[in-house]
């Protein structure tokens, strides 16, 4: 039985990953746990293996991270007013276990569960023939099994809540498997991370974890912590919106242990902030793969796979100067249209973040930039043009997907201290991010004053959720950020009342300007636009093209969630079909699907 588990999950695992030390070894059929998880080399190849699912085609590449943080406060879908759409479905919390964007037997969901057997199989195979001394790269390899295996199931439990758990591999005994209460599961993760921590050397401590790509403490002990905060925070059960009944999983100890794990991050001064956050959006867009700065560890996807760009990016009409990945790459989704005018003027998040233009259709190669609709705007930190790679692929860009980065750290950190100790305590790490938010000359009044300001533990938690919208716009992460806060049907129909009062020009948006101004840059393909900040209400001069800015109707508004549907009730995906049908009876949908 081990045998034959070993040939059908770690083939491709070991053969594209290890392949210089696969073609010295023997014929992968002879092999056994035995002979492969007491070599370093074929040990490697089989952890790198587990990786392998994340790019597969209906998998994270095209379907869970295309959709599965969509819809928030702050993104949406950009054709979520469209009501026969299976892919408007999977965001308007309205999905379907009959969805024909998932219900195939290769989607993500079989996916998952394809990387958990690879991890399963590492993970018995090191510890039994593996000697992994704490310090050796085989320790580090069973961290990793071990982290990468709580990715797919922090995935799993964010998507749909209570699923099958296997921490073993599968013998005849257990091919069907029932769901189990997510709380096991989250118990599990965190004695598994604590162990992978112990295991995996910080940031560039080793030649091992001097890339991205490879699973290091720092990384570890994030996830650890955000797995504790969505233990102890606010989720649907099958009997409503709570907190976890167990004791285990009580608000003061997760967040004991996440604000616990963010100070041994920031203290160890393996992972920082980047100096500008356009220059971090430029060097991931970039592929700059290096450990030690602000990423701390993305899902690693070949030239010839993953679709970041493909799906997030600034819209591109054609193939242009920046890239030949196809016609209409880019613009699935994009920051709702207020998100723009809630930022302060001074942010510098805020033009990186928010894009009111598309690349139209390129002549001899050659692409300009073109206004959008009010209603109709692109995330700005995908964007084909930082890129120093040319992407000739026409199915996928390659770049990866940053999984977390530092700075998701110190909002946590801040979190957590201001629930255990106060404002005061969470102050410096607020601090952190809005001085590189905002220009030195600013500092006084827009960090020190401003956070300052925040003397109770309700100002700054209020501070808290507004700083994590304008830092996160556009990564996906914001959902299961209001989920756990229990905000998530509050922010929802707080944006579509902000969207309201914009289209109206009421309110907090009473000052936006109804007209914007456009003339060609020097550079003849990019604009140069005049009246998107508030205030801005004077035609700058007859060289400049006018165009109305007010197309926001009702309809679009309405539909960051389907009319009907209650997000809270609708907090996970249903599990689809396929799946139930193939599950020997052991699986139901709950929730009320």
């Amino acid at each position: 039985m081990k045998r034959i588990l070993i040939t059908l999950f770690m083939m491709a695992g070991i053969m594209t990953s290890c392949q210089d030390d696969f073609l010295d070894a023997p014929a992968t059929s002879a092999l056994d746990e035995a002979t492969i998880f007491s070599n370093v080399s074929l040990a490697k190849g089989a952890v790198d293996g587990i990786k392998v699912p994340f790019a597969e085609t209906n998998s994270y590449r095209g379907r869970f991270l295309s959709y599965s943080g969509l819809n928030s406060d702050i993104e949406w879908f950009n054709n979520s007013h469209t009501t026969t759409d299976d892919k408007a479905d999977l965001c308007v919390f309205d999905a379907k276990p009959t969805n024909t964007q998932m219900n195939t037997v290769n989607n993500v969901w079989a996916m998952m569960y394809a990387g958990i057997e690879r991890a399963n199989i590492c993970i018995r195979g090191i510890r039994t023939y593996g000697n992994p001394t704490p310090g050796t790269e085989m320790a580090h390899l069973l961290g990793e099994a071990l982290a990468l295996r709580a990715v797919y199931y922090t995935d799993l439990v964010k998507s749909w809540g209570d699923v099958p758990a296997r921490f073993e591999p599968i013998n005849s005994s257990t091919v069907y498997l029932p769901k189990v209460s997510r709380d096991e599961i989250y118990k599990q993760l965190l004695k598994d991370l604590d162990e992978a921590a112990s295991l995996t050397p910080w940031p560039n401590e080793s030649s091992a974890t001097t890339s991205v790509e490879r699973i290091n403490k720092a990384f570890v002990k994030g996830l650890r912590a955000k797995i504790a905060l969505m233990a102890g925070g606010y989720q649907q059960y099958t009997d409503g919106v709570r907190m976890s009944k167990d004791a285990e999983l009580a608000k003061d100890k997760m967040y004991r242990l996440a604000y616990d794990e963010c100070k041994a991050i920031i203290a160890s001064g393996t992972a920082n902030l980047e100096p500008t956050f356009e220059g971090f959006w430029r060097k991931y867009n970039q592929e700059n793969l290096a450990a030690g700065g602000e990423s701390l560890w993305e899902i690693p996807f070949a030239e010839g796979r993953g679709r970041m760009l493909f799906t997030f990016s600034v819209l591109h009409n054609t193939n242009n100067q920046f890239h030949a990945n196809g016609a209409k790459r880019g613009g699935t989704a994009g920051p709702l249209p207020h998100i723009f005018y809630d930022y302060d003027q001074a942010d510098t998040r805020r033009d990186v973040t928010c894009v009111p233009y598309k690349w139209g259709n390129a002549v001899n190669n050659i692409a300009k930039q073109e206004l959008n609709e009010l209603d109709l705007w692109y995330f700005g930190k995908y964007r084909y043009e930082w890129m120093k790679r040319f992407v000739t692929s026409t199915n996928d860009d390659g770049v990866n997907k940053i999984y977390m980065r530092y700075a998701e750290v110190l909002l946590m950190a801040a979190e957590t201290a201001n629930e255990l100790e106060g404002p005061a305590a969470a102050a410096p790490y607020l601090k952190q991010l809005r001085k590189r938010a905002f220009a030195p000359a600013t500092h006084a009044v827009k960090v020190d004053n401003y956070v300052n300001a925040l003397t109770s533990k309700e100002s700054m938690f209020n501070a808290i959720v507004e700083e994590h919208k304008f830092e996160f716009t556009g990564e996906m992460e914001r959902k299961n950020a209001l989920i756990r806060w229990n905000l998530l049907k509050v922010k929802l129909d707080e944006a579509k009342a902000k969207m309201t009062d914009l289209k109206n020009r009421t309110g907090a948006y009473a000052d936006v300007p109804t007209n914007l101004y456009t003339k060609l840059a020097p550079d003849n393909v990019s604009l140069v636009i005049y009246g998107l900040n508030r205030g801005e209400n004077t035609n700058p001069g007859v060289d400049y093209t006018v165009k109305s800015w007010n197309k926001l109707d009702d309809l679009k508004i309405q539909s960051l969630y389907r009319a009907g549907v209650n997000p809270d009730n609708r907090q996970f995906w249903p599990i689809w079909q396929v799946f139930i049908d193939g599950s020997n009876g052991k699986l139901t949908n709950d929730y009320g699907y």
